[in-house]
């Protein structure tokens, strides 16, 4: 959020302080409070509160509402509610096999999703054109049009730099070196912001998840490799050029190839000779014939957990977070992963961090990507330099 000094009382930053110190209670307080009781909780004057209701209103923020029609004789109270349906943020996940999308309102009220396969070999070009496709289908389904598209989140492999450019990739076929956030730009009229897929799965954890109201949380995305998110302060942490947590890129820290080691290949460097759709499925037959029991799927359950366990301390010796989240494909199947990485990391770290199973499934990346998208328009909401937003 920008900053803007007052300079002693300039009437017009004053007057958008007020408005957004007005519409902040009126969306985290709900309900419909009255004028008076609206300038108690803001601490202003009535005429005050309601220039800025006025000023609201003009931008499709907030709205009267009728008084009930069985209320008492006399004048009724003027009441107030923030308008969430005013504007609308999209979060999608584009990964190799997939594209997730969500659609919310600006209270994070999920509102709807959508769901589509991807073709794994498929070139950059035709794997955007089958997200534009899913986002048509999302929002036709939804009878909304894209201007009502505030902001739209982003979530993918790889790093990606500070203009949403995907540095390096070695999931997603010919995503490396894609300008993610300009491409996905020509479809919208609204800010894109593109982000890491484990970063924005920690964001989610936090935000809805397992990690709620967790300040310090470092989130492990375990599926063909495992990708690491860190919010750090209640913030997520980035690094200069956006490849914080990127430890997988160490072999010796058993971060890398960890669905194959799952389905038993000899040599996972190599790749087995299969491709990752077959790996990927084999690792989820292994968790659950280790759920069933099998010794051998357990054998190599615990080898991997074991192998994890190198990484995931280096990262909490590192961060000294308050929680570790497990997610990703590999605990689909589960608690068996992560009950065993709890006793492989435990001895390795001084502090007594939580280790614990993903709340939302491989719902993260897309939840993350969508509040994003909420942090973005709710900045613009709030600035003081501007007033228009949508």
């Amino acid at each position: 959020m920008s900053e803007v000094p007052l300079h002693g009382g300039d009437p017009s930053v004053l007057r958008r302080l007020n408005a957004a110190n007005t519409l902040r209670a009126l969306r985290d307080g709900g309900g419909a409070p009255t004028v008076t009781e609206l300038a108690a909780e803001v601490g202003v004057s009535r005429p005050t509160a309601e220039s800025a209701l006025a000023e609201l209103a003009a931008r499709g923020l907030v709205e009267e509402v009728a008084p009930d029609t069985g209320r008492r004789l006399g004048r009724p109270a003027r009441r107030y509610r923030f308008r969430a349906e005013a504007g609308h943020a999209l979060g999608m996940e584009i990964d190799a096999h997939r594209v997730l999308l969500y659609v919310a309102d600006l209270d994070g009220r999920v509102l709807g999703d959508h769901r589509a396969d991807l073709e794994v070999d498929a070139g950059p070009r035709e794997r955007l054109a089958a997200v534009r496709a899913a986002v048509k289908d999302l929002l036709a389904g939804l009878q909304l049009e894209r201007s009502a598209l505030w902001a739209v989140g982003a979530g993918t492999p790889g790093v990606i730099d500070s203009s949403g450019r995907v540095i390096r990739c070695t999931v997603v076929p010919g995503w490396e070196g894609v300008d993610l956030a300009r491409e996905l730009g020509r479809s919208f009229p609204c800010p894109v912001l593109v982000e890491n897929d484990a970063n924005l799965a920690a964001v989610a954890e936090r935000w809805r998840g397992v990690a709620r109201d967790t300040d310090d949380v470092v989130y492990f995305l375990a599926g063909m490799h495992t990708g690491v998110g860190a919010v750090i302060g209640g913030r997520l942490h980035r690094g200069r050029w956006g490849a914080a947590g990127e430890v997988g890129m160490l072999p010796e820290l058993g971060l890398t190839h960890t669905s194959a080691t799952l389905a038993g290949d000899t040599d996972p460097a190599e790749g087995g000779g299969r491709p990752d759709v077959v790996t990927e499925r084999t690792a989820r037959r292994v968790l659950e014939a280790a759920r069933g029991g099998d010794a051998e799927a357990r054998r190599l359950l615990e080898g991997l957990a074991a192998r994890m366990a190198r990484g995931i301390a280096a990262m909490v010796l590192a961060l000294d977070p308050e929680m570790v989240v497990i997610g990703g494909t590999l605990t689909e199947a589960g608690d068996l992963l992560v009950t065993r990485l709890r006793e492989h990391v435990r001895p390795l770290c001084l502090s007594p961090t939580r280790i614990e199973t993903s709340a939302l499934g491989d719902e993260s990346v897309g939840l993350g990507a969508l509040r994003a998208a909420l942090d973005r328009i709710e900045a613009d909401m709030f600035r003081l330099d501007a007033v228009t937003v949508g």
